[in-house]
């Protein structure tokens, strides 16, 4: 082929493309300010073009499968992923509320779990009487954008796409066709899929040191895979004094608070844990707890509770406009994973811009509690603050027993109050049970009726009277 003829049909493909992608009927690709004519052009090259099939020859493979009925036969597992638009009024500090969006009610929206060549159905929708369209950018896919275009009320979209690389990813709503993205994402519309890997997670190394004879010498120590796992997902609000929307805060990036998994706060201590600790529900432990009383419900701040030399694994999303710097004040994260590969081990602090998650995972060597923190000072005193408890660091095994609230010492208070069920992702590759899990989070009075029905969640508000009863009796 000759370099007129080349250089034409490197031109004719550009214009074919360019009419497949558009639907276009233009047939004069405008380059360098010239035109090309296609009734002048080589009928041979016309010809090979022809017998090409266009696109289709050339291109069969380039765009990701994602008709879900082909998908469904090819042998894959498929998940289903069901979520609902809607918009909420719900708590904020202070008494007050604000205007949210959501997926299905709650803040962040449910976790999807899957295991790596997993087809997922993603279905969306929104109730007829929902103010606005709402669509979903799952950033786990690898498909067109156009599968996220937004959904009106009363309509339902469904796409699907096959999960190729494990990790941590962002989903989010993308707006009405892009237009108030940044509304719909910050007053509430996101979550997180996590992708476990096809071959399982590995095992972790600690390194240790041990003295024998005078000498200091390293000593590693191997976790096996399964460990007990959190998720936390960091964000901001931008608000009016009304509980609307700030969009002019958010340009300037001023925002009214930072959120953890949706709340200020949310992993603190609660009046329970002030009168085991301290034997008085008004006597705070922490400096700052907002959500202390039986009223607050499924908003009442939980604590989030390990075991001392246990494997811990954190799935850590940053949903927001602002960096964030991870750091567990007493603790070392023993190894970073972002992409399905190492990045670090034995760090102090890992740095997560806007849209980016890791997988922490490290051992409590002592019991004692660890406050982790995004290490900007703004957003630790606005919010970013959870408290882990390893172990039993007050001594409160002998007291529970004695009482009745347990029958015998257990290795995390979690046997006795459970973790707050919205920092607990779902059971996957490697994962070690919860003891017990309580409905905590920034979710719907329906959501958290429906989590009590189904008996596999402890409802606090209840439980904490009781439990308070019997240890000042």
């Amino acid at each position: 082929m000759n370099k007129r003829v080349s250089m034409l049909f490197t031109i004719t493909a550009v214009a074919v493309m360019s009419a497949t992608l558009f639907g276009s009927t233009y047939t004069q690709t405008q380059i360098a300010g010239q035109s090309l004519d296609i009734d002048k052009m080589d009928i041979d090259v016309i010809e090979q073009i022809h017998q090409m099939g266009g696109l289709q020859l050339v291109m069969p493979q380039a765009f990701a499968e994602t008709d879900c009925g082909i998908l469904e036969q090819i042998g894959r597992n498929v998940v289903e992923f069901n979520l609902t638009g809607e918009s909420v009024e719900l708590p904020i500090m202070g008494g007050k509320t604000y205007n949210a969006m959501t997926f299905s009610g709650q803040v962040p929206g449910p976790t999807l779990r899957v295991t790596q060549g997993d087809v997922v159905k993603m279905t969306l929708t929104i109730p007829a009487d929902e103010a606005t369209a709402h669509g979903n950018d799952m950033h786990a896919s690898q498909i067109s954008s156009t599968a996220f275009e937004s959904v009106n009320p009363g309509e339902t979209s469904q796409y699907c796409y096959i999960a190729e690389s494990a990790g941590v990813f962002k989903y989010h709503c993308s707006g009405v066709k892009l237009i108030g993205m940044d509304q719909h994402v910050l007053s509430g519309m996101y979550g997180i899929a996590i992708v476990d890997p096809i071959n399982g997670y590995k095992k972790l190394m600690v390194e240790k040191t041990s003295v024998s004879d005078g000498n200091v010498s390293l000593d590693r120590q191997f976790y096996d895979a399964d460990a007990l796992e959190f998720q936390l997902q960091y964000n901001q609000l931008y608000l009016t004094d009304e509980g609307n929307y700030d969009s002019r805060a958010m340009f300037q990036h001023h925002n009214t608070a930072t959120v953890v998994n949706g709340m200020q706060f949310g992993y603190v201590p609660n009046m329970a844990h002030n009168l085991l600790v301290n034997g008085d529900v008004d006597r705070n432990i922490f400096v700052a707890q907002p959500w202390n009383g039986l009223e607050y419900k499924q908003y009442q701040s939980q604590l989030l509770f390990v075991e001392t030399d246990q494997h811990v694994r954190l799935f850590i999303e940053n949903q927001g406009n602002e960096p964030v710097f991870f750091h567990i004040v007493g603790e070392i994260l023993d190894r970073v994973t972002q992409g399905n590969r190492v990045q670090s081990a034995a760090t102090e602090t890992w740095l997560l811009g806007g849209s980016q998650n890791m997988i922490v995972d490290l051992v409590f060597d002592e019991p004692g509690a660890y406050a982790a923190v995004n290490h900007d000072y703004a957003a630790i005193y606005t919010g970013a603050a959870t408290v882990f408890v390893a172990g039993d660091p007050f001594g409160l095994n002998p007291v529970l027993v004695e009482k009745g609230v347990i029958p015998a010492p257990v290795a995390s208070y979690a046997y006795a109050l459970g973790n707050p069920s919205d920092a607990v992702p779902p059971m996957g590759a490697n994962s070690i049970a919860h003891p017990a899990q309580n409905i905590h989070g920034l979710m719907t009075d329906d959501v958290a009726s429906e989590m009590q029905a189904s008996g596999d969640y402890i409802a606090l508000w209840e439980v904490i009277p009781v439990v308070a009863e019997m240890l000042t009796s």
